[in-house]
This record gives C-alpha cells, sequence and structure tokens, in this order.
C-alpha cells in the first residue's frame, strides 16, 4: 500500500519512545505529521496554549531534521483530518491517548467520524507510565488515596524504550501548511512573552539534557532539599512532560537506574513521577474532578467565588502582604512555573486564609502555567482546598510565615522574586515588573503592601467553617 498514514501529534512531541510516530513509520508507508490548533487548543489559557504553539514548531524543526515535515493546520480537529484525508488519500490516522474530559470528548468524536469515512483510526498510549484503567483495587475499583495506587503500580513493568525510528517516508507531495507565526500566540501573553521565554526549556534534545542533568546531579539529595525553593533541586521537568518532549518512560527508567546506584533520592522522584499518574488515574475515572467538588459535602462550603474581588487581584499580582505567597505569584509571572511546595502554600492561603473558592486558582494557573496539565492541575488544588482526593487532613492550613522560616530560612527565594524586600533587587525580581500588564500600575518603587488578610484571623475563620460542617 501507498497510501500515506496521518500521524496527529497533540502532546508528543519527540522522536524517541513515540509508540504513535513508530507505528506510522514502522509501516513503511508515507506519513504525514500534523499539528492541529484545534477546539480543544483553541480552550487553553496564554501560557499554555503560547507554549504548545512553541512546542510543536520545535518538533517541526525535529522531524525537518530526519527527512520530515509538520503540517500546520487550525480549525476543528474533525473539519482539518478530513479535509487532510480527502487531499491526500490517506487511510488512516494514529495518534497518542490523552485522559482529560475535553480530550476525550474531542478523540470519541474524531474518531466515529474517521470509522464512518472508512478510515482507520489508531490511538496509542505514551502520554503515561500506565493507562489509567490497567490500576485496580482487589475489589475491582478504582484507587481514591495515593499510597496504595503507588504500591499498586511500582512494581508494574515499564517497557523498554522505543528508539528514534531509522527512517520516516515522506509523500510524494506535501500538503500545504499554515505559518504558525501567523496565529500569533504570542498576543495574549502581551509584554509576558519575551519574560517568560528565557526561562523556556524547548524541545526533545534540551528535554533529555535536563533529565540527565538532574540525574548526575541533584537526584541524590532530592528527597532532602526539594522542599527548599531557593535550592536548584529539581528536575522541572514537568514542562517538558506536559507536552511529550520527553517520554515519562524515560524519566522512570532513569529514575530506577540512579535508586539501583544507590542516590538516596531517586525513590521519591519515582514517586513524583506516580503521582502524575494518580492524577491522570482521577481524571479519567471521575472526570467531575475537574469542575466541581471531587468529595461529597464541600458544595456548600462558604467559598468566596468572586474572581474580580479586590482580594484576588492582590493574590494574582503577588501584592498579598506575605512574603512567600507574593514571591511564589511572581515567579510564576516571570517564569511560567512555580515550585511544589510554593504551590501549595499559595493555594492554601487562597482557599483558605482568604476563603476563596479552588476554582479561582485553578483558573489562574490555567492562564499562566507553562507546565499546565489539566489532570495535576485540577488535583494540586483540590488536594490543597481539602475537597479532592488524599486532602487529609482536609482541615490543614499552612501558615506562610512557619513555612518560610522552615524552607526559605535565609529569605532566599522571596528576596529573589520580591523587588520591594530586597535592598538590590536582582533581575528576576525586576523582571516582574516588565511582564506584569501596564494597566495593573505595578513599580518596584511601590511600598510593600499590608497583609491583605490577617494569617490568625484567616486561620480562625477557616477553622470556623470547617467546624460547622460534617465532612
Amino acid at each position: 500500500m501507498t497510501n500515506p498514514i496521518i500521524y496527529w501529534t497533540r502532546r508528543d512531541f519527540r522522536l524517541g519512545d513515540n509508540p504513535a510516530l513508530s507505528a506510522a513509520a514502522a509501516s513503511g508507508r508515507p506519513v504525514i505529521p500534523v499539528f492541529i490548533l484545534d477546539e480543544v487548543a483553541e480552550s487553553h489559557g496564554a501560557c499554555p496554549k503560547w507554549r504548545l504553539g512553541l512546542g510543536a514548531e520545535a518538533f517541526g524543526a525535529a522531524l525537518a531534521g530526519v527527512g520530515s515535515k509538520l503540517v500546520f493546520r487550525r480549525g476543528a480537529a474533525q473539519d482539518v483530518l478530513l479535509d487532510l484525508i480527502a487531499e491526500t488519500g490517506a487511510d488512516e490516522v494514529h495518534w497518542t491517548r490523552l485522559y482529560d474530559p475535553d480530550a476525550i470528548a474531542r478523540d470519541t468524536g474524531v474518531k466515529a467520524a474517521l470509522k464512518a469515512a472508512d478510515i482507520t483510526a489508531e490511538s496509542h498510549p505514551g502520554h503515561l507510565l500506565f493507562e489509567p484503567w490497567e490500576a485496580e483495587t482487589k475489589a475491582g475499583g478504582i484507587y481514591r488515596v495515593y499510597s496504595p495506587f503507588w504500591r499498586a503500580v511500582k512494581d508494574k513493568n515499564v517497557p523498554a524504550l522505543l528508539p528514534v525510528p531509522g527512517r520516516i517516508e515522506a509523500p510524494d507531495v506535501w500538503p500545504k501548511t499554515e505559518d504558525p507565526a501567523t496565529w500569533n500566540l504570542a498576543g495574549d501573553m502581551r509584554r509576558g512573552a519575551p519574560i517568560v521565554a528565557g526561562h523556556l526549556c524547548l524541545g526533545e534534545a534540551a528535554a533529555a539534557d535536563r533529565l540527565a542533568h538532574f540525574v548526575e546531579t541533584r537526584i541524590g539529595a532530592y528527597k532532602d532539599e526539594r522542599n527548599f525553593p531557593a535550592v536548584p533541586a529539581t528536575s522541572k521537568l514537568s514542562e517538558n512532560l506536559t507536552y511529550g518532549e520527553i517520554s515519562p518512560r524515560s524519566a522512570w527508567h532513569a529514575g530506577m537506574r540512579a535508586m539501583h546506584e544507590g542516590q538516596p533520592g531517586a525513590e521519591h522522584f519515582l514517586k513524583e513521577l506516580v503521582w502524575r499518574e494518580f492524577a491522570y488515574h482521577l481524571i479519567y475515572h471521575t472526570p467531575e474532578i475537574a469542575t466541581r467538588n471531587w468529595r461529597e459535602g464541600w458544595d456548600s462550603f462558604p467559598w468566596r467565588e468572586d474572581s474580580d474581588a479586590p482580594e484576588v487581584l492582590a493574590w494574582t499580582q503577588g501584592r498579598t502582604g506575605i512574603p512567600l505567597v507574593d514571591a511564589a505569584m511572581r515567579e510564576l509571572y516571570v517564569t511560567g512555573l512555580m515550585h511544589n511546595r510554593t504551590r501549595m502554600i499559595a493555594a492554601s492561603y487562597l482557599t483558605k486564609h482568604m476563603l476563596c473558592h479552588w476554582k479561582i486558582g485553578q483558573a489562574w494557573f490555567a492562564e499562566c502555567l507553562i507546565d499546565w496539565d489539566p489532570a495535576s492541575n485540577a488535583m494540586g488544588w483540590q488536594w490543597v482546598a481539602g475537597s479532592g482526593p488524599d486532602a487529609a487532613p482536609y482541615f490543614r492550613i499552612f501558615n506562610p510565615l512557619t513555612q518560610q522560616d522552615k524552607f526559605d530560612p535565609d529569605a532566599g527565594y522571596t528576596h529573589r522574586w520580591v523587588a520591594e524586600l530586597a535592598a538590590d533587587p536582582g533581575a528576576d525580581a525586576r523582571a516582574f515588573f516588565e511582564a506584569t500588564p501596564k494597566a495593573w500600575g505595578l513599580s518596584a518603587s511601590d511600598p510593600y503592601p499590608d497583609p491583605i488578610v490577617d494569617l490568625k484571623v484567616g486561620r480562625d475563620r477557616a477553622l470556623e467553617a470547617y467546624s460547622a460542617r460534617a465532612f
């Protein structure tokens, strides 16, 4: 057969260990890789959508390096694919499975339309270590707590990595492609694009280097140092895993090798990879986690839901008057990332001291994170808020001051990001004011604000709200 195969890439921007691309290439038939800025991608926030486009462009360059090409199209996935099939005579479409509700709805519709047109539709694993349905409790149900989930999957076989395809056959005639530059995905980023761009790690080669550097220099101390935001102890692979620039199997096997070599932090790194798996296990089996309270009894909790409230604006601007919270929010705006320890603290402050709904924070992170992930973002916010899985005790309230004393005792992190607190603000602290919208009217010379919520008052108010309800 000489009919081409369409390889539809979404969040698997890599040549190596890519089951969908490998299957298409192994056929020996021409392969037409395509990236579609479709209805799901269009719904993403400013930073994730921009980063998705940059990842696709980097993947296009990698494909060109092996004699192939990435076709760019914009429109509804089903319509674009059917148009490409009509243009090229393709009779198969391959893609990597995704598991969040929006992706499942899109892919289900696409698969039905392709089958109705007598086109073979093949979905493949690759976004996760294990498929969400592969882990079951002894009773045949899903896992709702992380620890038993970890025990259930930690000894599962993780297949060896697939090599980069030796050859990707090109079609005689390539279909027309759009220029992604005309999409202007940086437009919604406004002044922030050139600032955040300096912190990106784009593409498969850069992701592999990031993993290698982490394993060589940091994984041994990972468990002990990962909670200290001023210490470069984490892998930062969340960005690359989000866009499939590295496969989770690559990270798993590297972590396993380090553990077998006696690196003390390696097992904890593997547990963090499985925490991501747990998030997808939950969003696949309980998709409501993305949009409503996961645990029963929380719908009547008196969270404030006004996302336009002045206090919420202060939180998004990193001007709550709580140094560790503000440092976290400014790191987010400058880099598109936030240290995991301070993510929890900033989220706790919003949902507990401020008593604002977790959906407000979920939406802001979905707007600003370059490592935005629908499953991890939803589970993370609900976990901190108390309404989600494994959130025990649900009434735990992080005290940002004691957290700073413990994890940022020298204020290296807060001074790096909050200019008003540093005698001589560095480039990162100043960059925040270059990235923020002019409409915010912020300046490094502004006085540092007083706390918008007294920590004791906020804590007492939250505990009173908890005690008034039986969860």
